[in-house]
């Protein structure tokens, strides 16, 4: 019989924003990391005593009038749990990929990343199934740059405004008149049981989405990176790809100040990456695609993050001082 490994000498308090999708997201992984550590997931109770949900509420979250880019980037969605597990009053941290910073404060690392769920974007509207589709001038809703630049590069006619909330806030415009369409990521409809709604999805090549979506990850402090627990939860078909992805972002100095999107795909040994961003108005893009044998690698984590530093340099090199806002 295999022996059952270490408990920690505690529980393990999870953090995670207070939004429905955030507490779907947190809860998932909860159970995850209760059953990592021996107790049964599908007893609430016994959940909540071996790994705790604290809710902790950012700056991102208390601002809904503005754009990110505005008040200080994505790392607003992060910056009050993060400093909750380096004062040591959680453990760890759930977060939605996309919404972390290329780069994380120093003694907090990214331990784990569990199986993604599908990355693309989903197109939400009352009537037309594709973009393609929608009047001219139609009014498109969204508080992402790059979604933006992406829908604008397909059809400069839109009349793009910024529309931030959680998914009911955003469900709740859209049904109100406030825009045409909207665009939401799939994996967090798919968390919320909404699967059914968009009446289409984005083509992940023609369009990447942002580096790392529908991805989770696990933040702890680094010295708890190696923790039984933590290991239970990596995927590392998934881990490979978001290493790449991230990469290009880390390349690009990525923010919610760039219009950035990277979409990573395994197709027999290789790993191919796409990698593109524009110019706020749609206007200009750039685009570059590789691919690595990964199959025989000893480390092929990083060498899809090489592979992603090294296309994300080529689009930067190419588009010069064009992508910043």
């Amino acid at each position: 019989m295999p022996t059952q490994p270490p408990a920690p000498s505690g529980p393990v308090r999870i953090g995670a924003r207070g939004s429905k999708l955030s507490l779907a997201q947190a809860g998932m992984m909860q159970r995850r990391i209760a059953a990592a550590l021996g107790a049964d997931p599908e007893n609430a109770a016994e959940v909540e005593r071996v790994a705790p949900l604290i809710v902790i509420t950012t700056t991102g979250d208390r601002v809904q009038d503005r754009r990110l880019l505005e008040i200080g980037g994505k790392g607003l969605f992060t910056k009050e749990i993060e400093e909750a597990m380096l004062e040591g009053r959680i453990d760890c941290a759930v977060h939605s990929l996309k919404d972390m910073p290329a780069e994380l404060p120093p003694g907090l690392c990214i331990a784990a990343i569990p199986e993604r769920e599908d990355p693309r974007d989903a197109f939400l509207t009352r009537g037309p199934e594709r973009l393609e589709d929608l009047s001219e001038g139609a009014h498109l809703g969204t508080a992402s740059l790059r979604r933006q630049a992406q829908m604008l590069h397909r059809r400069p006619d839109l009349k793009v405004s910024m529309l931030r909330g959680n998914v009911d806030t955003r469900l709740a415009k859209l049904q109100a008149g406030e825009a045409d369409a909207i665009l939401l990521a799939y994996s967090g409809l798919r968390r919320l049981g909404l699967g059914h709604l968009p009446k289409s999805l984005i083509d992940p090549v023609e369009c990447p989405p942002a580096p790392g979506q529908g991805a989770l990850a696990i933040e702890t402090r680094v010295e708890d990176r190696d923790a039984p627990w933590v290991r239970a939860l990596r995927h590392e078909p998934t881990m490979i790809a978001v290493a790449a992805e991230r990469g290009a972002l880390a390349a690009l100095e990525g923010s919610c100040k760039t219009a950035i999107g990277a979409h990573a795909r395994f197709e027999g040994g290789a790993l191919k990456l796409i990698v593109e961003a524009l110019t706020s108005d749609g206007a200009r893009r750039f685009r570059h695609a590789g691919e690595t044998e990964i199959s025989q690698l000893a480390d092929p984590a990083a060498s899809a993050r090489d592979l992603g530093w090294s296309l994300g340099l080529a689009v930067k090199d190419e588009a010069g001082d064009a992508l910043f806002v």
